[in-house]
């Protein structure tokens, strides 16, 4: 069976009139003004048209949409596409349920990857859209929607993806090597402490990674809900690495950031070793799976994430910035407490 087009022609003014003082009304419904959260602007929408929560970061140019109101909707693909435009935002994202991916795709969006064990018992699933490549001002139809019964894949291979299973391959590579020559090249031992965010050490590494183009991340939230947590992991030759965890205990999962990679040799080995350590932390407190984000092109840090038995679950392009220019992330999935279960 067939899905019906959903794709109605938006010309009359009152549609427009709607959309427009849709838009305007982002940034007042429930507040004055935009609420900053960690560095993330969360508007909330709600009127006849859509019910939307938008998770907006400046920095990296991207928006999570966080939907109230189910089902496919042109009014809605149209709201959300306007207001990124409008915003300056690049790249919009969503975080759902199986059940609702054939939705979003409906929407113009494409399966980016999954997240393994997030929901406890189920994966999500990341699906996300260029802004620019959308071309909303000219595009009033949208296509037909795949059959109700079709589970959708991601896009076909991209030059993108081909430059991301070339990382794996290399950091796969490198993996196996760091594991057999294990027993005459032990992982150095790291010591983890709990942080707060305001010690004026950790805020001051903080702000020397984003000041020199070193930061993969300014540790902005990537959900709504959720407890942060920092850490400072340490070990021989002066290694340290500040990373920071967010969590949501209903379901029992970490979103894993690291500030920096590795830029040496002894560095690799010591953010393994670091990212064994957290991980082992995070499962003894009763984690169930955890998983992190990291530039396509970086190999060391790849190889960080697979030796300690993450998956390569997807891959999020234009999503992330560091140095100042956007990078394509691959998706690393792990689960703590079941790892056969992947």
């Amino acid at each position: 069976m067939v899905a019906k087009a959903w794709g109605e022609r938006v010309d009359s003014k009152a549609s427009e009139r709607t959309l427009r003082g849709a838009v305007r009304a982002s940034q007042v419904v429930g507040s004055p003004a935009p609420i900053l959260k960690r560095g993330v602007e969360e508007m909330f929408v709600q009127n006849d048209t859509v019910s939307l929560c938008l998770l907006l970061n400046r920095r990296t140019k991207t928006m999570r949409v966080i939907d109230f109101r189910a089902g496919p909707s042109h009014a809605k693909r149209i709201f959300v596409l306007r207001l990124a435009k409008r915003e300056g935002i690049e790249k919009v994202y969503t975080l759902v349920e199986r059940d609702e991916v054939s939705t979003w795709v409906k929407l113009g969006f494409a399966k980016e990857a999954n997240i393994a064990g997030f929901y406890k018992r189920s994966d999500a699933f990341i699906l996300g859209c260029s802004v620019d490549a959308a071309n909303v001002e000219n595009q009033l139809r949208v296509p037909i929607g795949l059959e109700e019964d079709e589970d959708p894949v991601a896009d076909e291979p991209s030059p993108a993806h081909d430059f991301a299973e070339k990382t794996l391959a290399h950091a796969k590579k490198h993996a196996k090597e760091l594991s057999s020559d294990a027993h005459a090249r032990a992982l150095p031992p790291t010591k983890i402490a709990v942080v707060r965010e305001t010690d004026a050490a950790i805020k001051k590494t903080i702000d020397k990674a984003i000041r020199s183009g070193r930061a993969l991340t300014a540790f902005e939230a990537f959900g709504r809900d959720v407890e942060r947590r920092f850490f400072h992991l340490t070990s021989r030759g002066g290694f340290e690495l500040v990373a920071s965890t967010e969590s949501q205990s209903c379901f029992g999962n970490a979103f894993i950031e690291l500030l920096t990679g590795p830029k040496s040799e002894p560095e690799r080995v010591a953010t393994i070793a670091a990212l064994r350590t957290l991980c082992d932390k995070l499962l003894a407190e009763g984690v169930v799976s955890c998983f992190s984000m990291s530039p396509s092109d970086d190999v060391a840090l790849a190889t960080a994430f697979v030796f300690n038995g993450f998956r390569r679950t997807g891959l999020l392009q234009n999503h992330v910035t560091v140095g100042g220019v956007r990078r394509d992330a691959i998706v690393w999935s792990r689960k703590l407490a079941n790892p056969a279960d992947e």
